[in-house]
């Protein structure tokens, strides 16, 4: 079968799959499938904010960061209200202290590792790289011309995330894409662990890897005639089970998922 129809034929089963979850509406899919920001009403420190908020979901980090402080808009009164400039101009003297701070005057709950590799020190060095790095913008329009700069080529694309996970300490190639895309590039997907399993399993990309899964959900993309954001929230429903915008958990479908489009003959697998 070529690709391009087995594209096609899997993702109307992840749509189809989806719509046969008991509680799931054709209404809550599709609030789910197009960004609900507005950049043009962003500020820098709405774009730093997405930034944290895109951070924290490192593997287990929504529940150790967000939700041991309530959620993210907490860290505003610690932060200078996530004004970029700001934070740097408060010369932290490393991570350490930032951690200490969040400690002391926001007492996260829950045991707090303070090993270079852990989640909270990840997150706080982000919270440095990431002020110094929009800090060199003056406002929000001009990262955005930055951005549209690479998104605007098919060939360059990929190089945005990968220069982000460089540039901001503790970000990665899929948080990148988080971000970029929660800031409503719906040209970019980000390929986490559920997307990375369907595709590599289900033979839409040849293995596990961030640049192929994420060369793969533009591809996909391209050949159902749907954006890249669309193709990443569908499967990232079906992994997640996280209906976000109705406050709606339906459990995680993956595994169940694969077995179900692995039995189907007409998906070609």
């Amino acid at each position: 079968m070529e690709q391009s129809t087995m594209d096609r034929r899997i993702y109307a089963l992840a749509r189809e799959y989806l719509l046969g979850i008991e509680r799931v509406t054709p209404q809550m899919l599709e609030r789910h499938l197009s960004p609900t920001q507005d950049r043009s009403n962003t500020t820098l420190a709405g774009i730093y904010r997405q930034l944290l908020e895109s951070a924290q979901n490192a593997q287990m980090g929504r529940n150790v960061i967000g939700g041991s402080i309530g959620r993210i808009d907490n860290l505003a009164p610690l932060l200078c209200g996530f004004e970029p400039a700001e934070i740097v101009g408060q010369r932290w003297g490393g991570w350490e202290q930032v951690l200490d701070e969040i400690v002391e005057k926001l007492k996260p709950r829950g045991q707090i590792r303070r090993t270079p590799k852990s989640l909270w020190p990840r997150f706080c060095r982000t919270i440095l790289s990431g002020a110094a790095f929009l800090a060199r913008f003056d406002k929000s329009d001009d990262f955005y011309a930055w951005v549209d700069f690479f998104d605007q080529d098919d060939r360059a694309r990929a190089s945005l995330p990968m220069l982000l996970d460089h540039e901001i300490d503790g970000l990665g190639f899929p948080l990148a894409c988080d971000f970029l895309k929660e800031l409503g590039y719906v040209n970019f997907g980000k390929p986490d662990v559920h997307l990375k399993k369907i595709f590599a399993t289900l033979r839409l990309s040849p293995r596990e890897d961030d640049y192929e899964v994420f060369k793969a959900i533009v591809r996909v993309a391209r050949n159902v005639g749907v954006t890249p954001y669309n193709v990443d929230k569908v499967f990232w429903l079906i992994g997640s089970g996280n209906f976000y915008l109705d406050e709606v958990e339906v459990g995680r479908h993956r595994e169940d998922f694969i077995a179900h489009a692995q039995a189907r003959g007409d998906a070609g697998l």
